[in-house]
């Protein structure tokens, strides 16, 4: 479940979006994971929240940028809050 008008266009609200994954923010069941993934009929980048069965439980569009420049922030999670 992708929602064409929630883009993710900074890594700062990358970073927000995966600290409500992994506090259960967003009220989601059965979360396994996090990646980054290109929709395979436009190329287009989203973040994908993944169940145990590794099936789209919610995605969010990201822009390029945040694509090329969030893997490591997906891959190793978010800041930790100071």
């Amino acid at each position: 479940m992708i929602n064409d008008n929630d883009v993710i266009e900074t890594l700062d609200e990358l970073e927000t979006f995966l600290r409500l994954v992994e506090v259960g923010g967003l009220g989601l069941d059965n979360v396994s994971g996090v990646a980054l993934a290109t929709n395979n009929a436009n190329g287009r980048p989203f973040v994908a929240v993944l169940d145990d069965n590794q099936q789209l439980v919610l995605g969010r569009w990201i822009t390029t940028d945040v694509f090329e420049n969030g893997k490591d922030m997906v891959r190793y999670g978010a800041k930790k809050p100071h």
